[in-house]
């Protein structure tokens, strides 16, 4: 007669085997490839997720009206890699594209103006390409500009002392003025132009100047802004993107006729910038890991007759 504890053991043992026998791997004592090979599942990372974290790290509060939006895609997508860039440029979607960078970040607009309105351009042949360009590879495009600007220090001007060594030379208490070694104004205009890979720039004051103290204006901020600054008796020269003509050009123009030590830079708005969004790059893979982030220069788009 067979005992209860006898029975049991019969019933354990036959339960093992039927189990072994559906698990081939367990029947020869391998383990699953996932725990063998010690292998998490792939992770997966979406536009409008990096979005979010891009909004916890920026540190400055999410305004409610910004240019800081989705400007074609789903955003829902999955992320296979992201470009970064000043300018959201055909060149540098198709370059994004051959890359396997569907994710876009620019830094300026996509469509041609502020808010990226296509009212009064439809039929038009150049937008139509464009868009049909991002549709076609599945194309996700974020713009990053008032909140790259809103943070502390200012994403763009950090990039841009980064590019030109001067990180250290940031006046204290200043977030725009940088007290650089002593140079002339033709020397200092050299500098920049090789630095920031720059083809064409542009200055008003005298060649033979001295200057040491200088207030970085990127992009369009606008001639009141930058006439402030050449106000200043602790700024010699103005470093800016661009500028209505007439204005702050004939501000310095008349400064320098009156003798007073006064000068302009003209960057041209991409050279200006650029350098800020090569440092935005740097700064997303410090909590974007998932999927590749490469900077694509969208360049200099002026050229000039030699």
């Amino acid at each position: 007669m067979t005992t209860p504890l006898v029975f049991t053991f019969i019933l354990l043992a036959a339960a093992a085997a039927a189990g072994a026998a559906d698990n081939p791997a367990e029947q020869s004592g391998a383990k699953p490839a996932a725990a063998e090979q010690g292998k998490a599942a792939p992770a997966h990372v979406t536009a409008r997720q990096i979005v979010e974290r891009i909004k916890q790290n920026v540190a400055c509060p999410w305004a409610a009206t910004t240019v800081d939006t989705f400007k074609a895609g789903n955003p829902d997508a999955e992320v296979t890699g992201v470009a970064v860039t000043f300018m959201a440029s055909l060149d540098v979607l198709q370059q994004a594209a051959a890359a396997g960078r569907n994710f876009v970040i620019t830094h300026e607009p996509t469509f041609y103006n502020h808010w990226d309105k296509t009212a009064g351009l439809e039929g038009d042949k150049v937008l139509a390409e464009k868009q049909a360009f991002i549709e076609k590879h599945g194309m996700v495009v974020w713009r990053f500009h008032d909140h790259w600007h809103a943070r502390k220090p200012d994403g763009i001007i950090e990039g841009v002392a980064r590019k030109l060594g001067w990180e250290k030379c940031l006046r204290p208490g200043e977030a725009t003025v940088f007290d650089v070694p002593e140079t002339t104004l033709q020397a200092l205009a050299g500098e920049l132009k090789t630095k920031l890979h720059a083809s064409v720039i542009r200055v008003v004051g005298k060649p033979p100047m001295k200057v040491s103290k200088v207030a970085m204006c990127p992009g369009a901020g606008g001639s009141a802004g930058q006439i402030k600054m050449l106000q200043r008796d602790d700024v010699d020269v103005v470093l800016a993107g661009e500028t209505p003509e007439w204005e702050t050009v004939e501000y310095v123009r008349d400064a320098a006729a009156a003798g007073k030590p006064k000068a302009l830079v003209l960057l041209g708005h991409a050279n200006s910038e650029e350098a800020g969004m090569e440092y935005c790059a740097e700064w997303l893979k410090g909590f974007v890991t998932e999927v590749p982030i490469q900077f694509i220069a969208a360049g200099d788009p002026f050229w000039s007759p030699k």
